[in-house]
């Protein structure tokens, strides 16, 4: 089983450098493999507790080198809760990555942990008759 690791945070950060530097970022220090996965950015200045900046990924398998290229500048520079994402910000960043696995289908709505698992939720909208979703990781909620 794959795990993330601090070297696909290297190449999410090498990735937004050269962005900005009009530039391509090395090649990373991880194998391919196709899995689900996301990218978050946060921001923490003068010893602050870091804030959301922002968060995007893909329930879709996707190639790892591909997916944290496109996923850290599309969460850098595209989620739509949050301005882009500017160069002089690059020094107060931080970056997680995570690779989801092993999906289950809970049994009851308590049936998972914060910190542990993290939760895709769907549902379909009656006002507009339109299926929506919401995926939190598990790390969100954490302290």
């Amino acid at each position: 089983m794959v795990s993330a690791n601090r070297e696909m945070v290297v190449f999410c950060f090498d990735t937004l450098v050269a962005h900005y530097n009009s530039e391509e970022a090395p090649p990373p220090a991880f194998d391919g493999g196709q899995h689900p996965l996301f990218v978050t950015w946060k921001k923490a200045l003068n010893g602050s507790e870091p804030r959301l900046r922002g968060c995007i990924g893909t329930l879709e398998a996707r190639c790892l080198i591909n997916g944290f290229k496109d996923y850290a500048l599309t969460s850098a520079l595209r989620d739509r809760r949050f301005p882009p994402i500017q160069a002089k910000e690059l020094p107060y960043l931080e970056c997680t990555v995570s690779i989801l696995t092993d999906y289950e289908t809970a049994l009851h709505y308590l049936d998972w942990e914060v910190g542990k698992h993290g939760i895709i939720i769907e549902f379909t909208d009656p006002d507009y008759n339109t299926r929506r979703s919401a995926t939190y990781l598990p790390e969100v909620g954490q302290i």
